[in-house]
């Protein structure tokens, strides 16, 4: 997939070396961040990271150089993943707000990602009342802008499985499991295929409100199942960190129990034997 984006953007890069009119220029512009954006989104998911920030910073560039007002802000609400999984937190806040800033409060989907994504970071965070805040910006923004009608492969679309997501990453970061719970099974009913990584996500905040909940061997088991069920080649440093963080939040001293460890032996072996 990576291959086949480079060849569309040396395309694009070829027309944008000749002279063309304004409104050429522009589209082109806008290609350039879209295809970028895409670059960026999977060398994040195979743990590229620095390469992955090039590319991202290459997409807001050009979104910024096309004039695209809503293109500038998703640019932006996307590449806030990177800092979202693999920090600083922060910078995930900044990339976020800005795109939501950006939106000038229009109700429409890219501001209702901006928000849910500013929410999830917050919550992360534990700025509790910032992350309440953005998720209520954000569900008014997608609630007016009818964003869940959108198609569910629309790679820069933001449907309603996608808000759940980041809805149930807010709440369970807030430490509130019953509402997430109850976002997790509503999100992973509107999935048709329960092995993708959103899913799995989606499992293992599950995992994590069991954690929390005090049902650490079945948070484990939870999570080690998940885990197990995504096709080896699909098993990058995002869902790892994910099924690493339900140990995490285990009290100390169950962490060294055999739950726990069966987790860890799990992730710790070669791909080509699990």
């Amino acid at each position: 997939m990576i291959k086949l984006l480079l060849n569309h953007l040396a395309e694009v890069e070829d027309l944008a070396a000749h002279r063309q009119p304004a409104a050429v220029q522009v589209r082109l512009s806008e290609l350039t961040a879209m295809l970028a954006t895409l670059v960026a989104d999977a060398l994040m998911k195979l743990g590229y990271l620095p390469r992955s920030r090039s590319w991202y910073a290459t997409a807001r560039n050009a979104a910024d150089d096309s004039g695209n007002t809503q293109l500038r802000a998703r640019v932006r609400a996307q590449a806030a993943m990177l800092p979202f999984y693999y920090g600083p937190l922060e910078a995930a806040v900044s990339l976020s707000r800005e795109a939501r800033i950006i939106c000038r409060g229009r109700p429409c989907a890219t501001a209702a990602f901006a928000s849910a994504a500013e929410a999830r970071a917050l919550a992360k965070l534990g700025d509790t009342e910032g992350a309440e805040a953005a998720l209520g910006y954000a569900t008014a923004a997608f609630e007016q802008s009818g964003a869940g009608g959108q198609a569910d492969n629309d790679a820069f679309g933001f449907p309603e499985r996608r808000f759940r997501l980041y809805e149930s990453g807010t709440l369970t970061a807030l430490g509130r499991t019953s509402q997430a719970r109850r976002v997790q099974e509503a999100a992973l009913r509107l999935y048709p295929s329960k092995t993708g990584i959103d899913p799995a996500l989606l499992h293992f905040e599950a995992a994590l409100c069991l954690a929390r909940d005090r049902s650490p061997t079945e948070a484990c088991q939870l999570a080690a199942a998940t885990y197990l069920r995504i096709v080896p080649e699909h098993r990058t440093p995002i869902v790892e960190e994910r099924a690493r963080e339900v140990i995490g939040v285990l009290p100390p001293g169950v962490r060294s129990g055999r739950a726990a460890l069966e987790l860890r032996e799990i992730l710790a072996l070669p791909r080509g034997q699990m």
